[in-house]
């Protein structure tokens, strides 16, 4: 049996993944821990881990110097906090996932001579993975072109995006009969914390679609909590048939119970949607510094599974004219399901724990 710290910030884009590879490496009977920030109290129920160690971090701003100051101490402190628990797990190898909570606990790994794993989600290279680079063992990519990580391509792997049990027992289900007349299930959501842009943008929209669509339409839609009385009034009055939640703990098996998804485009999100197989009206975070959801949802849209709407042009009206397009096209939706598929790397937890398992294996304990 190996020791692993995996280390991950506490959101679901990088918790996701790294709760996939615990799943795994548990599996294989291995102990597991996790290493990450104050937020893993919101989105980290059910992780797998024998113990959680949460270390201080920050994101360093470089517009204002006294936050960067600021940032830096609390940065260093994390590294003396991840140090001495690193010193007390003696883990045979670490895997990061991403986001700067990995950063002073990578550096702490690095410094104790432990090796470790960065993997990096996102079809662009984040800056906190370009800056731990050098101290990674091993590279592992979800996307066969990551931009930004050009430099690193000698100990970089393309393994995929893992994707955890609850996707996996899904990922066979086959896309939903579309029968004329029959239902057609929508499903909307923002990520981890919902997009008030869905909010504001696909009850109106959905509001002027044709009578025969909307008296077929199942609607699946997250909203923040602020939003759900309004959303609902608007699908009330509209007379359409909606469910709607701040959060749903079983969004896989609604991923794939559905016909059609508008979504962010995470990395996540993109990982979850292509092992299912399911078509997507992708819509990418706006101003990102690396527009990583941009670049993901492109992969996506290039290979015929989705379509990318850019939320600065997105209205109504437009949203509305290709809901009504797609949704009434049996055949377009099927063809980009299927293409979605082809996508989908369902196996990357294997691949990821396979080669965290080489590299404990080489017996490289910290002094």
């Amino acid at each position: 049996m190996s020791r692993f710290v995996l280390m991950a910030g506490g959101t679901g884009g990088h918790l996701f993944p790294a709760m996939a590879l615990a799943q795994e490496l548990r599996r294989r009977g291995h102990d597991i821990q996790l290493m990450t920030d104050h937020r893993v109290a919101s989105y980290g129920d059910g992780f797998p881990a024998s113990a959680t160690h949460i270390v201080p971090s920050a994101t360093p701003s470089v517009s204002n110097p006294i936050k960067f100051v600021t940032a830096g101490f609390k940065i260093l402190g994390g590294i003396g906090v991840a140090h001495g628990a690193l010193g007390r797990v003696k883990p045979d190898a670490v895997i990061g996932f991403g986001g700067y909570p990995v950063f002073p606990p990578f550096v702490a790994a690095s410094l104790r001579g432990i090796p470790g794993i960065l993997h990096e989600q996102n079809a662009v290279m984040g800056r906190a993975n370009r800056a731990l680079a050098k101290m990674a063992r091993l590279i592992a990519l979800s996307f066969a072109r990551t931009l930004k990580a050009e430099a690193f391509a000698e100990k970089s792997v393309l393994v995929g995006n893992p994707v955890r049990d609850r996707v996996r027992n899904v990922a066979k289900v086959p896309y939903p009969d579309l029968d004329a007349g029959g239902s057609i299930r929508l499903l909307v959501f923002g990520g981890s914390q919902g997009a008030r842009v869905f909010a504001d943008l696909v009850p109106p929209a959905i509001a002027e679609l044709p009578q025969e669509i909307r008296s077929r339409l199942r609607v699946v839609q997250q909203c923040r909590a602020e939003d759900l009385d309004r959303v609902a009034e608007t699908y009330r009055q509209a007379k359409v048939n909606v469910e709607l939640a701040s959060f749903f703990d079983d969004l896989p098996e609604r991923m794939a119970a559905s016909h059609l998804v508008v979504s962010r485009s995470g990395a996540s999100t993109i990982a979850e949607l292509t092992a299912i197989g399911r078509p997507a009206i992708l819509v990418p975070l706006p101003g990102a510094i690396d527009a990583d959801q941009k670049n993901n949802a492109l992969v996506m849209e290039a290979a015929g599974g989705g379509w990318i709407a850019e939320q600065a042009t997105l209205t109504p009206l437009s949203l509305g004219t290709r809901l009504a397009s797609l949704l009434g096209d049996r055949d377009v939706l099927q063809r980009a399901a299927a293409a979605a598929r082809l996508l989908g790397q369902p196996d990357a937890v294997t691949k990821l724990a396979d080669a965290a398992e080489r590299l404990a294996a080489k017996g490289n304990k910290p002094q």
